[in-house]
């Protein structure tokens, strides 16, 4: 299967690479010429269990000259969606849907508001993988994935996409609903994520710290109420104990944000702990403890990547309109 890769970060690497090695034909879209041209040339390097593999693939910074691709893979950062829905036309065959396996809110409807609805999937994963260099990522653990239809409904692609995923190594399994899962993710993203960057440490500490396991079990609970303020049904019955349960089957994994932190890059907390704070305050739930991570982690960007990286133009956009 032609399959486009949007965006070459650690999870992008990785599931290029293992797609790739499995067989199928995998272009990559970057946002940096410098990294298509070396991932273009030396492919994409994979580091599971010290052994390393090599995937030779295709990567390009216009969408065009990559296409037409049967599936497109979504996994920049969130604030990139908006950039990277903008190119799918032009990456995707007419009837291509795209899979969006990414952290946070929103990230489904935007690539809808490209694409439809009706060509859109969206799913989560519970792989780490830690981004060594341009194309060259580490597989730091292994979770379950699932994806369901935009609309709703196990339809015959999403088991198909389910199976592709599952054949290349990444357990995977189709679902009835997005809501679920994504949410089902959130809410242990809202507290391992943020904590885990401001105390710079892997996700299993977390629970052994008793102040951080509170404020981990605070900021779970939140999220769920405003999950089921927001009328999701949840798949799992209590929250803190489910964020707990994540943090020690991930026990050493230095989580994403962490590591956009100590690399001075832009964080997803818009999209976490901001949007179910935003949220949160619109259904008339309390969200103290997400409002006060979001202007945390806000702070420490600020003082890592200067104030005028919000908002800015990413270089997808600039591929995408420069057509």
């Amino acid at each position: 299967m032609r399959i486009a890769i949007v965006g070459p970060g650690a999870m992008g690497c990785l599931f290029g690479g293992l797609l790739r090695l499995a067989g199928h034909d995998v272009a990559v879209l970057a946002r940096r010429a410098e990294h298509a041209e070396q991932i273009s040339r030396e492919g994409l390097v994979v580091l599971r269990d010290r052994t390393e593999q090599r995937a030779l693939v295709r990567s390009d910074t216009d969408p065009a000259r990559l296409g037409p691709a049967e599936l497109a893979i979504v996994l920049v950062k969130a604030s990139d969606t908006d950039g990277a829905a903008r190119a799918l036309p032009a990456l995707l065959g007419a009837d291509g849907p795209a899979l969006t396996l990414q952290n946070g809110l929103g990230n489904v409807e935007r690539l809808a508001d490209v694409l439809g609805p009706e060509r859109v999937l969206g799913g989560v994963t519970a792989h780490g993988a830690t981004l060594l260099g341009p194309g060259r990522v580490c597989h730091a653990g292994s979770g379950p994935t699932a994806l369901a239809e935009m609309l709703g409904g196990r339809s015959e692609r999403a088991v198909a996409v389910a199976a592709l995923l599952d054949e290349a190594g990444i357990p995977t399994r189709a679902a009835d609903e997005v809501g679920p899962l994504v949410w089902g993710k959130l809410v242990a993203n809202v507290g391992i994520n943020p904590l885990g960057a401001l105390l710079r440490c892997p996700n299993g500490e977390l629970v052994r710290r008793p102040d951080a396991d509170r404020l981990l079990a605070g900021l779970a609970q939140e999220a769920a109420l405003v999950a089921r303020a927001a009328g999701v049904r949840l798949p799992f019955d209590t929250p803190a104990e489910h964020v707990r349960s994540i943090a020690r089957a991930t026990a050493a994994n230095r989580n994403s944000m962490l590591q956009d932190v100590e690399g001075g890059r832009r964080t997803e907390i818009d999209a976490i702990n901001g949007a179910v704070a935003d949220l949160g305050e619109r259904l008339h739930v309390a969200v103290p403890l997400n409002r006060a991570m979001a202007l945390l982690i806000r702070a420490l960007e600020a003082r890592a990547c200067g104030p005028a990286t919000a908002g800015a133009r990413t270089e997808f956009d600039t591929a995408s309109r420069a057509r």
